[in-house]
């Protein structure tokens, strides 16, 4: 392959001298950086690049799924007992998905990761004591303009 990219040359004092064949080098830049996505279902090429990025998002959501939403391990006794972890990671999974998508429309992402926005509201702590009414930790403006952008009612 290095005689395609490289002109050599013998020569009586020096040896071998090397070059770059920027024909060549040329040629095999001019294709760097693009792809073709194939299909039949989707008629826009922006669409079809949307989906295929989103594939990304799946392989985070099945980290997720094992890692931050412990499913690496199914440690249950009985298969109703799978049945019900194996839904609710379900549900979780979703909301992950939704949150995603919230971000996209919002623009999040230039200021947020998606741990990082979880992380900005994983703050917020629930009290109740039997009998008692609950409260609340501070829920910071950052925090309520999040909930808005997320189209969820803060909690109160």
């Amino acid at each position: 392959m290095y005689q395609k990219y490289f002109i050599i040359h013998d020569t009586p004092v020096r040896g071998k001298v090397y070059s770059f064949n920027g024909y060549a080098i040329r040629k095999a830049e001019h294709n760097y950086g693009y792809f073709a996505l194939m299909t039949n279902g989707v008629k826009y090429p922006v669409e079809a690049l949307r989906i295929y990025r989103l594939k990304d998002l799946i392989e985070k959501s099945f980290g997720n799924l094992k890692e931050r939403l412990s499913m690496r391990r199914m440690s249950v006794a009985s298969e109703e007992n799978f049945e019900g972890k194996l839904f609710v990671q379900f549900i979780a999974l979703k909301l992950m998905s939704y949150i995603k998508k919230q971000m996209d429309v919002n623009g999040l992402f230039s200021n947020y990761t998606m741990q990082s926005l979880l992380d900005e509201l994983d703050v917020i702590e629930y009290y109740q004591q039997q009998g008692k009414t609950h409260h609340l930790s501070e829920i910071t403006n950052k925090q309520l303009k999040l909930y808005e952008l997320m189209e969820i009612p803060a909690p109160t």
